[in-house]
């Protein structure tokens, strides 16, 4: 078999893992059982051989994953909306199992009513999901206000009073950094987000775990290290790495220019970063070490060490994306198609 490049994400109690020809969604439920999802899927640069273009592959593969992380998301907080729903169903049961139902017309009364519980619970999860997508939008807008706009504000005040460019793009640079950090720091403090660290961690144990060639076990899983070099957090560092030696060639006086070439020029930062990602994860030398050195040690923050059920979650989300035999044979043998 070719040797592919196995990535996943992190969500709502569960795993996003990305194939050659799918991406699975395994979730451990409130119940304790994983459920997983298998959507067949191949990627638009791939399919007309944009793949070989630099920097658009790039491009494409941050918006394809951006859309895919976020329908995952979105999919995996159904299942405790249906919990939810399962949870009132349950007690619906239990309290008309108390009730005498002899008569016709009590039996219709019933009926009605679980019909209105029914539409009333599929209203809440409608809500809930359309919640969710505003949130996201928000969180969206938040981001790029926070992390891309607002450094450049200031970075464009602080140039209107010294005149000197070059210190004023290098500024926003730093404030771009330290907002960032301190934004991860702050939220890994949230129990629910500390725990969707453990599951990145756990995502990121299983595919070091794959690549070393060792059978997919928690034990074996759980022995591996939490930080990978082709992370997200990885990209996200080196966007900001690049975003300041871009800007840096960008000179103008005029603010809402400078905020707008901030926007305009987001993609082709991204398409850049995937780039220096990608170089760093197929190669193992000096250079590529340098190149991850930042990324791997921001992942202290955005990885915790899992624990064997999580490990468990990350395995099933493996297995529904790549025949995990033949892979470890081929890393075994060193038998990959050239």
């Amino acid at each position: 078999m070719k040797q592919v490049r196995i990535g996943g994400q992190a969500v709502l109690e569960g795993i996003m893992m990305r194939g050659p020809k799918s991406y699975s969604l395994a979730v451990r439920k409130p119940d304790g059982e994983i459920a997983v999802e298998v959507t067949p899927y191949q990627s638009f640069s791939e399919r007309k051989k944009l793949n070989k273009i630099p920097v658009v592959r790039g491009v494409i593969n941050f918006i394809e994953s951006l859309c895919i992380g976020i329908k995952t998301l979105m999919n995996s907080s159904d299942y405790f909306a249906d919990e939810e729903e399962q949870d009132k169903d349950t007690a619906k049961e239990k309290q008309n199992s108390t009730e005498v139902k002899e008569e016709k017309k009590e039996k219709e009364a019933n009926e009605e009513k679980e019909t209105k519980v029914e539409k009333e619970a599929k209203a809440e999860k409608e809500e809930g999901k359309g919640y969710l997508i505003w949130t996201l939008l928000f969180s969206l807008t938040f981001a790029i206000g926070l992390f891309v706009l607002l450094p450049s504000f200031l970075a464009g005040l602080l140039q209107k009073a010294t005149g000197i460019q070059w210190v004023a793009n290098l500024t926003e640079g730093i404030l771009r950094l330290l907002i960032f950090l301190v934004y991860v720091w702050a939220i890994s403090k949230v129990e629910d987000i500390r725990r969707t660290f453990m599951y990145h961690g756990a995502e990121h144990k299983t595919i070091n775990c794959l690549e070393a060639g060792d059978d997919l076990t928690p034990e074996n899983v759980l022995s591996h290290t939490r930080f990978h070099k082709r992370c997200g957090t990885s990209f996200v560092f080196i966007v900001m790495i690049i975003s300041i030696l871009v800007f840096m060639f960008v000179h103008t006086e005029v603010m809402w220019i400078r905020l707008l070439s901030r926007l305009l020029l987001i993609p082709v930062i991204a398409g850049l970063s995937y780039e220096v990602l990608q170089y760093a994860g197929r190669h193992e030398n000096a250079c590529s070490r340098i190149m991850s050195a930042p990324g791997l040690w921001v992942q202290r923050l955005t990885t915790k060490e899992p624990d064997a059920s999580m490990a468990e979650v990350a395995i099933r989300a493996v297995e529904e994306v790549i025949d995990v035999q033949e892979y470890l044979e081929c890393v075994r043998n060193h038998s990959f198609e050239k």
